[in-house]
């Protein structure tokens, strides 16, 4: 085993000589020996929690990282940060907490990090927003760094058919148009969700997931085997293994997180029909080290990338079936014979992804992973839309429509929030061809940049999910179905477009050209600047998600709250 110098290692200053003897009797008050002080110390960061089960086995499995880390001759510190989950928060004013929680959780462990001069980290995350958000604490810090998921749930099963919580959501439309009954409902919330783990679908968690395995930060095949599967123990010592290597060799999380490394994990997002949200995460991710790469480049990407991975909620399959034909390496192997990924970048193994990929042995089955000769659709399940409305970008899952369900015209039905949204969807006062827009649910204007799932989710359990069209400034879960177009920039707090619009105007998506415009003149929405009355006030005046707002930059460049890499002075690991 390596024996580590540590005269270059940050817990140097925490650990090393004289003058640090008080530290290291808060040391040896925990039990820690003569021998696990003068290690290396590797931040072992979880986002435990009892809020949901995305998050329920990951203290469990941090032990087994733990023991990996120490057979490697490193000595583990296990610390938790926070996760906001979704699928509890969404529908209500806790959604508003979501994305704002990406950014606490990156700051949170940096700050940890920080704080007590660890060498290294293993992240683990359940949630959507714990994913990018350990994620990018990683790449601000740029320490050795590795990422390892905690696993999807297990479908539920009802009526022959898997469930989802997706389906759970749905179900609320249905029953609301009195195609459910009350006793039916109660079946299947307590079936849905069978075990811990994240969503099983193709949703953001999972999304996420096979983004890390594609940019390099996680061990190849780490994401796809489901929670509360025990033999994922193995790759949480797997993982604990390899940040010592890493350590060793000092290779840092942005010699692995590069543009190329962003531009393979845009791909799998795009062939797997992947969440609208990894267009905010990538560009978050990226800013952490100092690279460009904003929402356009993600949707260049996505055009040109055929989606051919048959998931929810798009398809067929969930993250179990996906991990039962080989998982994400299968996927990315497909990717390879396209020419369609960058070989040359490190991974989290010390191998190049090339190298890495190069010992996988599976095939595409044809089933949940088609050829990529003959794919689902021959461009990615996302898409980048750009016009008069939204200057700054806008984006739309496509995944599972046909072309013509990607063309949709008709006049505008404004709402200033989401729950007006949601009353009329309710009542039924929308009409079949109408634009819903709702406006003010920006990460600025929100506060906090909700997503939609509630009034997506009511719309297609009515059966008008693919009769309207929905566009906001918010954002859409990536369990949403239906032509539902996010993250319209600039936002209505910024007097983005979107603030102007109003009832009756006729607006075009056209996923297939990448256009979303309004058929108003440059004269009259000048004319319309003029009578803004500006942001819409919220009751958010003080607290975390006033302080997000004011601090929060526009969904194109993912959302983020700092300068980022190309503003800092200093890199952690050299102070």
């Amino acid at each position: 085993m390596t024996q580590f110098n540590k005269h270059k290692l940050p817990s140097r200053h925490v650990t090393e000589g004289p003058a640090r003897a008080p530290h290291r009797s808060y040391y040896y008050a925990m039990g820690m020996t003569e021998e696990e002080i003068h290690q290396p110390l590797v931040g072992v960061a979880t986002c435990w929690n009892e809020a949901a089960p995305c998050n329920i086995s990951l203290n469990r499995q941090a032990q087994s990282v733990k023991g990996g880390v120490k057979k490697a001759m490193g000595t583990p510190r296990e610390f938790t940060t926070i996760t906001v989950t979704d699928g509890i928060a969404m529908g209500h004013e806790g959604m508003r907490s979501s994305l704002a929680s990406r950014d606490a959780i990156a700051d949170t462990v940096e700050l940890t990090m920080r704080g007590h001069c660890y060498d290294a980290i293993v992240g683990l995350a359940g949630c959507d927003k714990s994913l990018p958000g350990m994620m990018m604490a990683m790449v601000r810090l740029n320490t050795p760094s590795v990422f390892i998921y905690g696993g999807s749930i297990l479908p539920g099963r009802y009526q022959g058919r898997d469930l989802t919580v997706q389906d759970m959501f749905e179900a609320v439309g249905q029953h609301q148009a009195g195609t459910l009954s009350d006793a039916e409902l109660e079946i299947m919330e307590r079936i849905a969700c069978p075990s811990s783990g994240a969503c099983g679908a193709q949703y953001t968690a999972n999304t996420m997931a096979c983004v890390s395995e594609a940019i390099g930060l996680a061990l190849l095949n780490s994401s796809g085997m489901p929670a509360p599967y025990e033999s994922r123990d193995a790759y949480g010592e797997a993982s604990g293994v390899a940040v010592m290597k890493l350590i060793e060799k000092n290779i840092r999380a942005r010699d692995v997180v590069t543009r190329k490394s962003l531009e393979n994990a845009a791909r799998v997002v795009a062939c797997t029909g992947g969440s609208t949200n990894g267009a905010l995460h990538l560009p978050a991710i990226a800013h952490e080290a100092g690279i460009d790469f904003d929402l356009f480049d993600v949707a260049d990407i996505m055009r040109d990338t055929p989606y051919f991975v048959d998931l929810r909620p798009g398809g067929k399959y969930v993250a179990k079936d996906l991990y039962e034909v080989g998982g994400v390496p299968v996927v990315m192997k497909e990717l390879v014979k396209a020419g369609l990924m960058h070989l040359d970048c490190m991974t989290a193994s010390g191998e190049t992804i090339g190298e890495a990929l190069d010992k996988i042995r599976g095939e595409a089955d044809g089933r949940v992973i088609y050829p990529v000769e003959t794919p689902i659709t021959k461009t990615g399940g996302v898409v980048g839309l750009r016009g008069n409305l939204a200057p700054d970008g806008a984006i739309v899952k496509v995944a599972g429509m046909s072309e013509k369900e990607q063309v949709f015209t008709g006049p505008a039905r404004v709402f200033e929030c989401e729950e007006e949204a949601f009353e009329a969807v309710k009542a039924r006062t929308y009409k079949e061809g109408e634009v819903l827009v709702i406006r003010n649910e920006g990460p600025a204007g929100g506060p906090g940049m909700r997503e939609m799932l509630s009034t997506t989710a009511a719309l297609s359990g009515q059966g008008m999910g693919k009769k309207v069209a929905l566009i906001t400034d918010g954002r859409f879960s990536g369990a949403t179905r239906g032509f539902c177009v996010g993250h319209v920039g600039p936002e209505a707090a910024h007097c983005g477009p979107i603030a102007l619009i109003k009832n009756g105007d006729v607006i075009t998506i056209n996923a297939l050209t990448g256009e979303i415009s309004v058929a108003v003149s440059e004269e009259e929405m000048a004319q319309r600047k003029t009578q803004w009355k500006g942001p819409r006030e919220t009751i958010y005046a003080t607290g975390a998600l006033w302080k997000y707002a004011k601090l929060v930059g526009s969904a194109r460049y993912g959302a983020v709250t700092h300068p980022g890499g190309k503003a800092e002075r200093h890199v952690y690991m050299d102070l």
